[in-house]
């Protein structure tokens, strides 16, 4: 794919992803005129294969309360063709798990960098 450039190349750009085996997203949004496309995916696995399968660079992780649940979102980002495509995983923690908000890959623990 050259260029993001209509819908149907944005869901193609998916639909390669979940031919090559990745979890389809459980919510994906197009915006108008195919410049932003956003995929909410259901775990950390699932994240961790998208975003290698894109190729996303960019990572940030942004930690917030929403109603007195403790929330960590992830995005990865990529820009391809001047289209942003992000994918995001929104996973909720408990106050036990603040360590786990300080370390870059909550899949290894402190001790294993």
């Amino acid at each position: 794919m050259t260029e993001l450039a209509t819908r149907t190349q944005a869901f193609g750009l998916i639909a390669d992803g979940v031919s090559a085996g990745l979890s389809a997203p459980w919510r994906l949004y197009l915006a108008r005129g195919c410049r932003y496309l956003s995929l909410s995916v259901g775990d950390r696995e699932e994240w961790d294969a998208w975003r290698t399968h894109l190729g996303c660079p960019e990572l940030s992780v942004r930690v917030y309360d929403s109603g007195g649940e403790i929330r960590r979102a992830s995005v990865a980002e990529i820009i391809l063709d001047g289209c942003r495509i992000s994918v995001e995983l929104v996973e909720e923690v408990s106050t036990a798990d603040l360590e786990r908000l300080l370390v870059v890959d909550p899949l290894t623990g402190p001790d294993e960098r």
